[in-house]
C-alpha cells in the first residue's frame, strides 16, 4: 500500500499530465485493470474471442492501439497509453495552450470544441476520429445596440447620489 516508487510515479504521472488528483489516474488505472483481466480470460479461453476483437475494435477507435494488435499486446498497455488520448492533453500537443495546466483550464472553461461543440471534460478520451476536429468554440456573436439609440428617457435620466 505505501509503495514508495509506485506513489512517486503516479504524482509524476499528475504533474506530466497536469491532473487534478490521483483520482483521474486511479480510474484509468482501475480501466487498464480490467482490460487486462479480460483479454488473460480471453487467452485462457474462459471468454469468447469475440470479446477479445471487441476489446481490440474499441481501443482502436481510440487510437490507443493500431488495427492489427493482438490480444498479447494489450497485456503490455500502460496508463501513459490512455493518458495520451485524454482531451487536455491534445489540446496542449496541438499547441492551443502553452502547459497542461492551462490545456486544462481551456477546456474547463469551455473554450475548445470538438466538431464545433463545446467540450468541458478534461478527461474525456478523444477517438482518433475526433483529433482533427479539435479547436476553438466559437461562441454565438451576440449584437449589442450602441447607447445612441437608447430611449431619450433612460439616457438622461439622473441616478441619486449616494452619501
Amino acid at each position: 500500500m505505501w509503495d514508495m516508487q509506485r506513489i512517486q510515479r503516479d504524482h509524476g504521472l499528475k504533474e506530466k499530465y497536469g491532473l487534478k488528483n490521483l483520482r483521474e489516474l486511479w480510474l484509468l488505472d482501475s480501466e487498464l485493470r480490467r482490460i487486462r483481466k479480460n483479454v488473460r480470460l480471453v487467452l485462457s479461453n474462459r471468454l469468447s474471442d469475440e470479446v477479445g476483437k471487441q476489446t481490440i475494435g474499441r481501443l482502436s477507435r481510440y487510437g490507443i492501439v493500431g488495427n492489427t494488435a493482438t490480444l498479447d499486446e494489450l497485456l503490455t498497455l500502460n496508463v501513459e497509453s490512455f493518458l495520451e488520448r485524454r482531451l487536455q492533453t491534445l489540446v496542449f500537443k496541438k499547441g492551443f495552450a502553452t502547459s497542461i495546466k492551462q490545456a486544462r483550464q481551456l477546456v474547463v472553461h469551455g473554450y475548445i470544441s470538438i466538431s464545433g461543440k463545446k467540450a468541458t471534460s478534461p478527461s474525456r478520451l478523444i477517438l482518433g476520429s475526433e483529433e482533427a476536429v479539435i479547436g476553438y468554440y466559437k461562441p454565438i456573436k451576440i449584437e449589442i445596440k450602441p447607447a445612441a439609440t437608447m430611449p431619450a428617457a433612460a439616457a438622461t435620466a439622473e441616478t441619486p447620489a449616494v452619501q
